[in-house]
C-alpha cells in the first residue's frame, strides 16, 4: 500500500500498482472525469475488472471461463512479482505470512504461491496448507510460511479510542468511549486506553 489503499497489489475491485501513463490516457483520450477514474480503480478494477465476472475469489474459482482463470493467475502473478521484489531489498526473507481474504481462506492461492516461491527457499506443505491456520511449510524450509487470522475491523476499534484522545480536548478528564467486542474502551487524559469495569 502506498499513499492511497489502491496502491501495491490488485485487490477484489481496486487495481492495485498501476502506471500513471494509464490515468491520463483515460482522462485524455476517453474524456473521463476524475469521478469517473475514481470509480474505475477503486470499485471496478482489480479481480472484478480483469475477470468481467466476480470479486469473490471463491465464484472465480468455480467457474471454467478463461477470464476467471485469467484474474487467478493475474493475482498470483501480482503477488509473487511483490515477494520476489522485497525478498531483493531486503536481502531476503524469513516468513511469508497469509491473512485476510483470499490469504488467509483460499489454499489454492497460498499453494500456488508457495509454489512460485521454492527458489526463495519456500517449501510447500500441502496437508498442513489445507488447514489454513498457523505454521503451514514443510520441513525445515528457509522461509517459514504462515496463515495468521486478522479482524481488520476489531484492530481499528482497539486504536481508535488512542488516536482521537490524541487529538481531541479533554472533557471532564474522559476524551472519547468506544464499544468493542471486548467491552466499552475509553481514553482519558491520564491513559492512552483503559478497560471501563
Amino acid at each position: 500500500m502506498g499513499f492511497t489503499a489502491v496502491d501495491g497489489l490488485m485487490m477484489g475491485t481496486r487495481c492495485g500498482a498501476l502506471d500513471p501513463g494509464c490515468l491520463l490516457y483515460l482522462l485524455q483520450q476517453h474524456g473521463m472525469d476524475t469521478t469517473a477514474v475514481e470509480d474505475l480503480i477503486y470499485r471496478q478494477s482489480g479481480l472484478l475488472g480483469v475477470s468481467g465476472i466476480s470479486s469473490d475469489m471463491r465464484i472465480l474459482r468455480a467457474p471454467s471461463e478463461p477470464e476467471a482463470r485469467e484474474a487467478v493467475g493475474l493475482l498470483v502473478y501480482r503477488i509473487v512479482r511483490e515477494i520476489g521484489s522485497l525478498a531483493a531489498a531486503l536481502g531476503g526473507i524469513d516468513s511469508l505470512v497469509f491473512s485476510v481474504g483470499s490469504g488467509q481462506h483460499d489454499d489454492m492461492t497460498r499453494a500456488e504461491v508457495v509454489q512460485r516461491c521454492q527458489r526463495l527457499g519456500a517449501a510447500p506443505g500441502p496437508e498442513r496448507n489445507s488447514g489454513g491456520a498457523g505454521l503451514i511449510s514443510s520441513g525445515i524450509p528457509d522461509i517459514a510460511v504462515w496463515v495468521i487470522p486478522t479482524d481488520e475491523e476489531l484492530f481499528i476499534a482497539r486504536q481508535t479510542p488512542a488516536v482521537l484522545a490524541a487529538r481531541r480536548p479533554a472533557h471532564d478528564g474522559v476524551h472519547w468511549l468506544a464499544n468493542t467486542n471486548d467491552g466499552p474502551v475509553r481514553a482519558t487524559s491520564e491513559t492512552n486506553g483503559s478497560r471501563k469495569g
